[in-house]
């Protein structure tokens, strides 16, 4: 029996057509990824509760819990133990009033500055952020500070969202990251860090491409901040306006930010890409959100995906589309994951 006529000889194949050889065991797959995953890149969200003694596990959100001030140093030192560089703080009042201005976003004794001045004190190489909202101290549960007629009073809002960043940068904190989506929020936050001689010193990290959408709920029951009326789509980003999120890019870069954060980010990498491109100077940041984690958990639950793998897809995808940082849920997981031998499932 010939096989003459079945193969082609050698000689006569497209050599540049081979690509199977460049990928053939798993550390040669790790040199097709054009950047790797590295501890450096996470920044892990903690809720920090007002009741000090607080470890109170959040159902919608799988093996993530609120924290008091008593109860989150040893939680951090765990992970600061496996390579946690940085951390981004939200504050939770449970039994804390609210008003309609949030005046407890920045008060001295509260979650968030008692919080900041605690971890800069046991971990001093540890990298402390501050989100800047008045969603989870306000009564009325928006971002910012109303009109009579419930409408979001701008200039109002960009104050009190400077002052509350200047006072957590007096706490210690590294960086300040608006989430808000006022307008011009960027410019006064850096005249007021530069005002207070703070501007040198600390990093502002820009919420510049935030969405309204429907992943956001278990935080919202994490962090107690749902709206009592209405939503957040006059300043939240609707889902379809990647013309705006450009805008609102440029607009944050000619304010002054160090940084820009765009959120979600499995649903919105192509906004990712553009900022890779827009801001190619400046660090990206792809918000992995509540609801994004919560639905690979969901999905490893029923058997649908690995949840190793399926977060390592989600996580380079980020990487792919120009992300330079994560803010996830996933962090300690990959604390771990990173340091084992083998760790992208093959």
């Amino acid at each position: 029996m010939t096989h003459t006529a079945e193969y082609l000889p050698a000689h006569e194949i497209d050599i540049s057509s081979i690509l199977q050889g460049g990928y053939n065991t798993p550390l040669a797959r790790t040199w097709q990824h054009e950047r790797q995953l590295s501890k450096n890149m996470f920044i892990y969200p903690l809720f920090i509760s007002d009741r000090p003694d607080e470890e109170q596990p959040i159902p919608s959100l799988p093996h993530i819990s609120r924290y008091g001030v008593n109860k989150v140093v040893p939680y951090v030192a765990s992970l600061v133990k496996k390579g946690l560089r940085a951390v981004i703080l939200f504050g939770v009042l449970l039994d804390t009033p609210k008003d309609p201005e949030g005046t407890c976003a920045d008060d001295p004794n509260g979650p968030v500055i008692q919080a900041v001045k605690v971890l800069r004190e046991e971990f001093p190489d540890l990298f402390v952020m501050c989100d800047v909202c008045l969603c989870e101290y306000t009564s009325h549960g928006h971002c910012g500070i109303l009109y009579e007629d419930g409408s979001l009073n701008n200039e109002m809002s960009i104050r009190r969202i400077a002052a509350v960043a200047v006072n957590y940068a007096r706490a210690g904190a590294h960086c300040v990251a608006p989430s808000d989506m006022m307008d011009g929020r960027i410019k006064a936050v850096k005249q007021g860090l530069a005002d207070a001689g703070l501007a040198h010193k600390v990093f502002v990290m820009s919420y510049a491409a935030k969405f309204s959408g429907n992943l956001y709920g278990p935080f919202r029951d994490a962090a107690d901040s749902c709206p009592a009326h209405g939503d957040r789509k006059c300043y939240q980003l609707p889902s379809g306006g990647a013309g705006l999120a450009r805008r609102a890019m440029k607009r944050d870069m000619r304010e002054g930010t160090d940084a820009i954060i765009v959120k979600p980010s499995t649903f919105y990498l192509d906004i990712v890409r553009d900022a890779s491109h827009i801001c190619e100077d400046y660090p990206v940041c792809a918000y992995h959100v509540s609801g994004e984690y919560a639905m690979l958990f969901a999905a490893a639950e029923k058997g649908v995906v690995d949840l190793k793998t399926i977060a390592f897809e989600a996580h380079y995808g980020f990487l792919r589309a120009g992300a330079r940082l994560i803010i996830s849920y996933f962090t300690p997981y990959f604390l771990d994951w990173l340091d084992e031998a083998e760790p992208i499932p093959m």
